[in-house]
């Protein structure tokens, strides 16, 4: 399965940024609220075990889920790892990676597979860890001070923020003003993806990168250099949410931010 190897790959850069940092590094806190790069590895680890257990043990991933509701997430991804930080947590965590996206590459990707909420397929819910790793990478290149170079496997992400313009809507108990808008960007290596009907009244255009870091909320759509034009493209773009959970509003102008480091 192709999503599982883009898994892979985008799990391999966040690894490569952080195998060389000083341990004081893991410490340093994001831009995403206030959790440290060890936070976000604790996150990814656990998420991408429970993604697994959809596949190999599904009992184990019902005891799981209700152990989250019962202590809360922090706690159990906290307590999974046994509180561990720094270069062993990065180890673990690239371990269970790789492990996952092996399993994954096996799986028939139409397979439907238990999960938190409704079922989903085996695609979509390793194309659901691609976005995350990238979603909560981005606050580690940012708090690092680091330029991301990103591949056109972006583009699972920007078919999920094309497929999710509904959801964006339903999670606010709201109505779409209008179709989804015309969608044109640029990937990393040039190509152009578009989606939806032309339309010369609403319509998107701009860099894959800049698309998928606003429907995944790293940053305000003010913040970016897309082209957003007319009233429904502007109320998406507003609020665009690709990821499930509750309601989360975007990230307010000029938070998310690539640090300047000193030297």
């Amino acid at each position: 399965m192709e999503q599982a190897g883009d898994f892979l790959e985008e799990s391999r850069a966040l690894y490569g940024l952080l195998v060389n940092r000083p341990e004081a590094d893991f410490g340093k806190v994001t831009q995403f609220k206030d959790w440290t790069v060890d936070d976000v590895l604790r996150h990814l680890h656990f998420w991408n075990w429970m993604a697994e257990l959809q596949i190999v043990d599904e009992v184990r991933l019902e005891e799981e889920l209700a152990a989250v509701g019962a202590q809360g997430m922090r706690s159990r991804e906290q307590a999974h790892v046994d509180g561990a930080s720094g270069r062993p947590l990065l180890s673990v965590w690239w371990d269970q990676a790789q492990k996952t996206a092996e399993v994954f590459a096996e799986a028939d990707p139409k397979a439907r597979l238990k999960w938190a909420g409704p079922s989903m397929s085996a695609r979509s819910s390793v194309t659901a860890r691609l976005m995350e790793t990238w979603a909560h990478g981005q606050e580690i290149y940012d708090v690092l001070g680091a330029e991301r170079v990103d591949a056109d496997r972006i583009k699972n992400i920007a078919v999920l923020g094309i497929n999710t313009y509904g959801w964006t809507y339903l999670v606010r108990k709201e109505e779409p003003i209008g179709p989804m808008p015309y969608v044109k960007l640029t990937a990393p290596s040039g190509e152009i993806w578009s989606f939806g009907e032309e339309d010369g009244a609403n319509r998107i255009e701009g860099r894959a990168t800049e698309f998928c870091q606003v429907v995944t909320q790293t940053r305000h759509i003010e913040d970016t250099n897309l082209k957003v034009t007319g009233p429904v493209a502007e109320d998406w773009m507003s609020k665009a949410q690709c990821f499930a959970g509750g309601r989360n509003d975007p990230p307010a102008p000029g938070t998310r931010f690539r640090a300047k480091i000193l030297t």
